[in-house]
Formats: structure tokens, sequence, C-alpha cells
């Protein structure tokens, strides 16, 4: 791995910005260079939000990210907006509990995964955005479980280290849906 450059995308509100930051984070703890740059839609819950978030072993030239390597879209309109600038075979990670279209591209590596529908059944929607962030570590190597752990231990406040087991569960439900 040289670089990866991943585009994150869905709704505001899905935790698509944590997702990013504990994928620094967990990069930073790997002693590797990264890139963080949030972009917002019009409002925040609701409206449609996106990260471009790079991981490298050299130095990054620029943040900006015009053919991702990675795309997770976790809606419709992620999908549409962001399907095409997918580099020829990189990775697409979808959710398609939020899809009534299917992905189009047929040169790159599709995961269409189940990913709200299997957070409903792990009891929290909200840890939708760690399933996918083990889909994501598990389908690109990128960095390693431990240290997306170690990321998460240090950036959620003392007062909800009790969620960690179960952001831990989500995390290996995604990697385990990556063969």
């Amino acid at each position: 791995m040289a670089t990866e450059k991943v585009i994150m995308a869905g709704f505001g509100g899905q935790g698509i910005m944590l997702m990013g930051q504990v994928l620094g984070y967990a990069g930073m703890l790997e002693n590797k260079e990264i890139s963080w740059i949030p972009s917002y839609g019009p409002e925040m819950r609701g409206g449609t939000a996106n990260c471009n978030v790079i991981v490298s072993d050299k130095k990054i030239g620029s943040p900006v990210i015009s053919t991702p390597d990675t795309l997770i879209a976790m809606n419709r309109p992620s999908l549409e907006k962001f399907e095409d600038s997918i580099k020829k075979d990189g990775i697409l990670i979808s959710n398609k509990s939020l899809m009534d279209i299917e992905p189009k591209r047929k040169d790159i590596k599709v995961y269409n995964l189940d990913i709200s529908n299997i957070a409903k059944e792990m009891g929290n929607t909200k840890i939708a955005n760690m399933i996918t962030l083990g889909a994501y570590i598990k389908a690109t190597g990128i960095v390693s479980l431990d240290s997306v752990m170690e990321a998460l231990k240090k950036m959620l406040p003392e007062r909800h280290h009790d969620k960690l087991p179960l952001n831990k569960s989500a995390l290996e439900k995604g990697m385990s849906l990556i063969n």
C-alpha cells in the first residue's frame, strides 16, 4: 500500500464525518500520512455529507480527491454523484439498505451490503458507519482493527467508552461481510 484515497458519502447524521476521522486517526497511529476534508450539503442532519480521506506511506501532495480508489456510498444520492469518479479496478462499498438502484460500474469491485438493516438487527442503527468502516478496512487492509479501536478510544469522550464493545462488534461484523 502506498496511498489509499477514499470518498465517504451519505446523509448528514449517518456518521460519515466520524467514520473519516476515525480512519484518519487510525492511520496516524500507524505513522502514516493522512488528510481528512469534510464537505456538507445545505443542512447538517438529513442533508448530504461527504469527506475525502487519504492515508499514505508517503507525503500527500494534494488533499483533493478527484478519482478515489474507494467510494463508500451510504445512500442513493451519494452513489449517483460519485460512482463514475472511482478509478478503474477501484472499490465501491454501498449501503443497499437505502438504495433502490444497483451500482452500474462493471470495472470495479462492488460490495453492495445491507448495512442499515444489519445495524438494525444488531439493535442500534447508529453503528451502520462502524459496520461500513469494518468492511472498508477488510477490503483494503489500509489500517488494522486494533488501530481503529485505539482511535475510537482516544476520540470518544470517557462517558461513551461503554459503547466501545458495540463499536468493536460492528467493525467485526463489517469485516465478516468481505470475503
